[in-house]
């Protein structure tokens, strides 16, 4: 771990914040899982960027009334790079975070579901997307494991229907188009307004509703920090913006002040006092 991390002065403070916080609100995009292998939508190597079909898939309408976006999306699901995916540093350090006792909710947009995969509780974990590891059929109440869905896809079925009542299936995902789960943003807003430090990692808070938590989380008097490579759409109500690797920085800041060298110090970081 570069030892430079440890003498940032944002990385200091953000640190020395979540010690003296009580109530911490996480909300997490795509960048945290890069560093597990899985690429982000929109970046110069993104899903999106790379495969505008996958895109296509991406919307409901387009999903839902051709045969042709639904067999490409079942084929392209086969080789997910999220089935081979394992945690990083920093999905783990939010499950320190949380056994710290000071971890009010994990508002995730990813559907991978590495923070499941870290430890994190599901008690905290809030997927305002929906999840990749499950299959839901957009007729009925069905839902099952997406594994036992590929397994259909892997035996010659190409466009996938309900077992039960003959719909059309899906990944547990919510496209563009389909509604968020109303219980969901309401556990959103809830984090948002019952926290005294919002962290934003990893996304460029573009994606609404949900980035509307930053915001939310400002009016109350919470501090806001953003942990995220590029620059983001609220870096303007940011207290404090860390432009590092998630995977780096965020054990650092979670592991508490009293494992940062003094200022100046050149020990080598993976020795802290």
């Amino acid at each position: 771990m570069p030892s430079d991390l440890f003498q940032d002065p944002n990385v200091r403070m953000l640190t020395q914040w979540i010690d003296e916080s009580e109530r911490i609100t996480v909300l997490t995009g795509a960048g945290i899982s890069t560093d597990s292998g899985i690429p982000d939508f929109r970046g110069p190597n993104g899903i999106w960027t790379k495969n505008p079909k996958a895109e296509k898939a991406s919307n409901i309408q387009n999903f839902v009334s051709d045969p042709e976006v639904r067999k490409a999306s079942w084929r392209d699901r086969l080789d997910n790079r999220a089935w081979s995916a394992d945690p990083n540093d920093g999905h783990r350090a939010l499950v320190q975070l949380e056994k710290r006792n000071k971890l009010v909710a994990l508002l995730t947009q990813n559907v991978d579901g590495l923070h499941h995969a870290a430890g994190s509780s599901g008690t905290k974990v809030v997927e305002v997307h929906g999840t990749l590891r499950e299959v839901a059929c957009l007729e009925c109440t069905y839902r099952d494991d997406m594994q036992i869905a590929l397994d259909r896809v892997r035996q010659g079925e190409e466009d996938l229907d309900c077992p039960e009542c003959g719909g059309i299936l899906k990944s547990a995902t919510i496209s563009f188009g389909q509604s968020l789960v109303q219980r969901d943003l309401l556990k959103a807003e809830a984090a948002a307004q019952n926290c005294d430090l919002m962290v934003a990692i990893g996304t460029t808070l573009a994606v609404y509703p949900i980035a509307a938590v930053v915001p939310a989380a400002q009016r109350v008097g919470a501090k806001i920090a953003i942990v995220n490579a590029e620059p983001t759409e609220m870096d303007h109500l940011a207290d404090v913006i860390i432009r590092e690797s998630i995977s780096q920085v965020l054990p650092i800041i979670v592991g508490g002040a009293m494992n940062l060298p003094e200022e100046g110090d050149t020990q080598d970081a993976s020795h802290p006092k």
